[in-house]
């Protein structure tokens, strides 16, 4: 918020627009929608379909968390080996040195490199917590 009312003060009553508020606002958005969906997760607060959900009776409504849990973990394990093939292209180059993937704006920074290593963790992270919530649900904690 302070990057965008930044940006407006000073393009439309200074007339001296910045040439790294739009990118730092996309980046810092992505970084909050992916820590958002292991926030989630980690309060098991993930969006349910109650009318089906609310309409079993309690030891299926546990089966049914277990069986959703581990479909989750495993699209989670998809999603982190897909961003750790980005991450392989976006942190490395060819000869192996780690060099981050830059914007190629006028300002370049390595913001695409750092939101593809944060979707590696986060993904990666909650493949795991979708594990433990399973785990949860099958010993009956939850």
């Amino acid at each position: 918020m302070v990057v965008l009312l930044n940006e407006v003060v000073l393009r439309y009553v200074f007339n001296a627009p910045t040439i790294w508020a739009h990118e730092t606002t996309i980046f810092l958005c992505g970084m909050a929608f992916l820590y958002g969906g292991l926030y989630c997760t980690a309060r098991d607060r993930h969006i349910r379909v109650v009318l089906i959900y609310d309409s079993l009776p309690p030891r299926l409504r546990r089966v049914f968390d277990v069986v959703i849990s581990l479909i989750c973990m495993v699209a989670s394990g998809f999603f982190a080996y897909a961003s750790w093939l980005m991450v392989q292209k976006a942190a490395f180059r060819p000869d192996g040195s780690f060099r981050l993937e830059r914007s190629g704006s006028a300002w370049d920074p390595v913001y695409p490199g750092l939101i593809k290593v944060f979707l590696l963790v986060v993904m990666t992270v909650m493949a795991v917590q979708f594990l433990i919530l399973a785990v949860n649900y099958a010993r009956g904690r939850k």
